[in-house]
């Protein structure tokens, strides 16, 4: 398996610049994972399939949904790329590499550990800065424009705020100047973290009823449906945050009052 991923890899370096490959493979390979992980959560709404796992029960309208993927992508050509081309010197001069061989399991595994917990530190605080009165008002407001999200609208938001909350995406990679392919890893597995968060769905499988400290969809899903004031549950990935500052109560009262409920429920049977 290792040697057909090096082949693999050894291809893309021999004909393609490392410009290329950092900038335009990078944004191709955000585009696909992101659609391909998204999408699916539209057709699951509109056929109301797996209904039972939904979080909420209020469905948004086709023409919700398309508005969304229209901004989507004017958003990605018009901000996403634009900021992958002026960040490449960045990162190059940080020491960001394409060649081989690659690194250690355990060096990429520990770097994308510490993107995921430094990430989730900067987007904690900025996401409660955006969440004050004239910044939510102006700015961040756009993304709460589906209080019923679904997976799409993770990345759907005021292009001011992309570039904000971009920051704490990248600033761990631009500290340590990784392996291009640590930071495509990276980039995935946040990709598919925020867009699970979005879905909509709390599923029996989902991380956050195997991971202690993993948010999720149902976390989210909360900060969504509240009035901005009242919502908490600031942070992208884990809950420790929330947990530390207090912004987390509502959520945990309801939560308690949920269990609280099945458990009578099922004294009752």
């Amino acid at each position: 398996m290792a040697s057909v991923i090096e082949s693999g890899w050894l291809y893309l370096i021999t004909h393609f610049s490392d410009f290329q490959l950092a900038c335009l493979g990078s944004f191709f390979l955000h585009e696909s994972v992101f659609f391909l992980s998204g999408l699916p959560f539209i057709y699951l709404e509109r056929a109301g399939w797996l209904k039972k796992y939904k979080i909420q029960m209020k469905n948004n309208t086709p023409a919700a949904q398309e508005k969304c993927i229209i901004r989507l992508l004017l958003y990605h050509f018009g901000v996403n790329l634009p900021v992958m081309l002026a960040s490449y010197p960045v990162f190059r001069h940080m020491g960001m590499q394409s060649s081989l061989p690659f690194p250690s399991w355990k060096v990429i595994l520990t770097q994308i550990a510490f993107y995921f917990i430094l990430e989730d530190f900067v987007f904690y605080w900025g996401h409660r800065i955006l969440h004050t009165k004239w910044l939510y008002k102006h700015v961040h407001s756009i993304h709460h424009e589906y209080a019923t999200p679904f997976g799409l609208t993770s990345e759907y938001a005021h292009p001011a705020e992309i570039l904000f909350l971009g920051f704490a995406t990248i600033i761990g990679p631009a500290i340590t100047g990784p392996h291009l392919l640590t930071l495509w890893l990276w980039m995935v597995l946040r990709v598919l973290e925020t867009v699970e968060a979005h879905c909509g769905y709390h599923f029996p499988w989902s991380l956050s009823n195997f991971l202690p400290l993993y948010g999720g969809a149902d976390f989210h899903d909360y900060h969504h449906r509240l009035l901005y004031t009242k919502s908490g549950n600031y942070s992208s990935t884990f809950t420790y945050m929330d947990w530390v500052f207090g912004t987390d109560k509502g959520y945990r009262k309801l939560q308690q009052l949920k269990n609280a409920g099945v458990e009578n429920g099922g004294k009752q049977m």
